[in-house]
């Protein structure tokens, strides 16, 4: 197995990497009304609690990369940081959110736990260096266009600026047209480097513009992944989730029905056990 990945602290008091018990980046793929927010939300959290396992709440609030110019992005920097915080103090849960300009991180980084760069942004210098420089957390995807192993380049653009705080995410590589496979090597290859690295086991089913002006996906694979992740030492899991993915204003066909989600968890938390 690799090496031990770093203990992050991530907002008040949660505990990520090192020898704690794998994490969950959970909600909607984006911030579609802050009641439906706030309900994922909750939800997510009392499952989590039941289980013991470390809650991060994610959504975006801007989907900058759709693949229709009609697509909906959700509310934008001000609204959707207004929502996040909201969360974050009335449910006491760390927020993450993904950001597409340099421009967008200095609001940002004042309320979000984790700042997320997005796969197709990953190689973004200046974004990247930009985030490093907000000294939060910094979670970077992998690029579908990448291996593995170039993501070391990125490790080394958020460590220049004196930023350890880094997370690593396996979300599918490009394989064909409108496909995505994951490769579980990706994970002990870049654990290797001593950061906790994140299985996004619903981004690795998209198949990215799949549908033509949007994406399409396999939901039903999500629990495959999820544990495969884990079984070759994924720290945590990112899991995009919906109360009605078919009705889901962004990334439906690859989110994951919230009614299966404990059920799901708790088989995870059953293999994570065996193979420690």
């Amino acid at each position: 197995m690799s090496t031990l990945a770093k203990e992050i602290k991530v907002g008040k008091s949660v505990m990520i990497g090192g020898r704690n018990t794998f994490f969950l980046i959970s909600g909607p793929c984006v911030i579609e009304n802050e009641d439906h927010a706030f309900e994922l939300a909750k939800k997510i959290k009392i499952i989590c609690a039941e289980l013991e396992i470390p809650f991060i709440f994610k959504a975006s609030f801007d989907k900058a990369n759709r693949s229709s110019l009609k697509s909906y992005r959700g509310p934008g920097l001000k609204e959707g940081l207004r929502i996040l915080e909201q969360i974050k103090e009335e449910l006491d849960v760390p927020v993450i959110s993904d950001v597409h300009e340099s421009s967008q991180i200095q609001k940002a980084a004042e309320v979000l736990d984790i700042i997320q760069i997005p796969a197709f942004l990953c190689r973004q210098t200046d974004l990247l260096l930009e985030a490093a420089r907000s000294k939060k957390p910094v979670n970077i995807k992998k690029g579908q266009f990448l291996s593995p192993g170039e993501m070391k380049n990125a490790v080394d653009k958020i460590l220049s600026q004196g930023n350890e705080d880094i997370l690593l995410t396996e979300r599918g590589t490009s394989f064909g047209y409108n496909n995505l496979v994951f490769d579980v090597r990706s994970i002990p290859i870049m654990r290797e480097w001593g950061f906790p690295v994140v299985i996004d086991a619903s981004h690795s089913v998209q198949k990215p513009g799949g549908k033509g002006i949007s994406s399409g996906g396999e939901a039903h694979f999500i629990p495959y992944i999820a544990k495969a992740g884990i079984s070759v030492g994924a720290d945590g899991l990112f899991i995009e989730t919906h109360n009605s993915p078919d009705k889901a204003l962004s990334d439906g066909p690859n989110s994951f029905n919230i009614r299966d989600l404990q059920g799901m968890l708790t088989q995870v938390l059953r293999l994570k056990k065996a193979v420690i």
